[in-house]
């Protein structure tokens, strides 16, 4: 076990000290200098220098010398037997239950056994007091090894917390700025290839293009403001705008339809709003499928079925472009992983592959219930 250079030297301080009052008060009490008694004496504090390497031993050490301190007629025990408490406890802390009950029953032996050795007259209520002393610092160092367990495995939660965070993140991203960038690089390709035939034609893709850049800068300030620690200043230039949803789904099917591809998008059942996660997850949905059909499918046609359930909303993209069958590894593609991982957060269930008619679908079912 490795010990850290820290504690180990708290623990030779926390030794040093102890046996020197433990000396002091040894020669206090008889007024003479008995090497054995301070030998002995030493050997019940001592020890506690190595507690965090070697506890089983330290305690056993610091028992055995109460042990023969006792037999030799000196008294009273060494700074009161503190020392094979603190060793007790660090076996508990450190050790396994049953190897600390051993050594808790072993200890509680030793005191019984010197009690009942000693020349000093006995009384019962100090065994007692004794035994509970042993129970209790067992007691304590179990409880405090659950504790630092618990705060290690709130440490490790805290930790997957912040790692699945950054992928959520990234995943926003990833789609605003797929998307965007998809309808900026068609339009200012449609631009370029009219503007000297077709004047209206370029005029409208270069204005679909400043506004599509203007709604991604939005998007993505709204996204930093959330990450940013410290909102005391400049508050009320943040951009508190909620994240899109389904409430603008017709927007962005009109931005896809300005990008050159004609969408269609029927909604069935009564529609109501959705948790915030589960909106957001099916408006990604929809703006990465129709990412993917603007670049992979070719000429293509793209159709929104959104149905609103008693419990489930169920939101389908489908098109019948041509060239889905040379779409690279289209079913697993980070795009489709990232969807389903987005799906899955929210108890959802995404699947996604060709269609019939030689296009590409993607369905994905969320639950509706308000307790997300």
């Amino acid at each position: 076990m490795r010990v850290n250079p820290r504690p180990a030297m708290v623990d030779v301080l926390l030794a040093t000290v102890l046996t020197g009052l433990t000396i002091c008060t040894l020669l206090g009490r008889t007024g003479r200098l008995d090497w054995l008694a301070l030998v002995l004496a030493s050997l019940t504090a001592a020890p506690l220098a190595l507690r965090q390497r070697a506890p089983v031993t330290t305690t056993l050490v610091i028992g055995g010398a109460l042990a023969v301190y006792s037999l030799n007629g000196y008294g009273e025990f060494p700074n009161a037997g503190i020392g094979v408490l603190i060793a007790l406890f660090t076996v508990a802390t450190l050790r396994p239950p049953s190897v600390t009950a051993v050594m808790c029953v072993v200890t509680m032996g030793v005191m019984t056994f010197i009690y009942l050795t000693s020349t000093v007259p006995f009384v019962w209520s100090e065994v007692v007091q004794t035994i509970l002393e042993t129970l209790g610092a067992c007691a304590l160092g179990e409880g405090t090894k659950r504790w630092g367990r618990r705060a290690e495995r709130l440490a490790e939660r805290a930790a997957r917390a912040v790692a699945e965070e950054r992928v959520r993140i990234a995943r926003e991203l990833h789609d605003i700025v797929a998307h965007h960038m998809s309808v900026i690089s068609l339009q200012a390709g449609l631009a370029q290839y009219v503007l000297d035939t077709d004047l209206a034609t370029a005029r409208k893709a270069i204005t679909t293009v400043g506004d599509t850049s203007r709604e991604a800068l939005a998007e993505m300030r709204r996204l930093l403001d959330v990450l940013r620690v410290d909102h005391t200043e400049d508050s009320e230039d943040a951009d508190l705008t909620p994240q899109p949803g389904l409430a603008v789904l017709g927007e962005l099917v009109d931005r896809t339809r300005g990008a050159g591809l004609p969408v269609d998008m029927v909604v069935t059942g009564r529609a109501r709003p959705l948790p915030p996660g589960p909106d957001l997850c099916a408006y990604r949905v929809a703006q990465e499928s129709l990412t993917n059909v603007l670049k992979h499918a070719g000429p293509a046609k793209a159709r929104i079925d959104l149905d609103y359930g008693e419990s489930t909303l169920t939101l389908k993209v489908s098109d019948d472009g041509a060239a889905v069958r040379t779409r690279p590894l289209a079913k697993t593609s980070h795009g489709i992983r990232g969807m389903r991982e987005r799906a899955e957060l929210y108890g959802g269930v995404l699947t996604a592959g060709p269609a019939e008619n030689g296009g590409f679908t993607v369905v994905v079912r969320l639950p509706m219930g308000e307790d997300l």
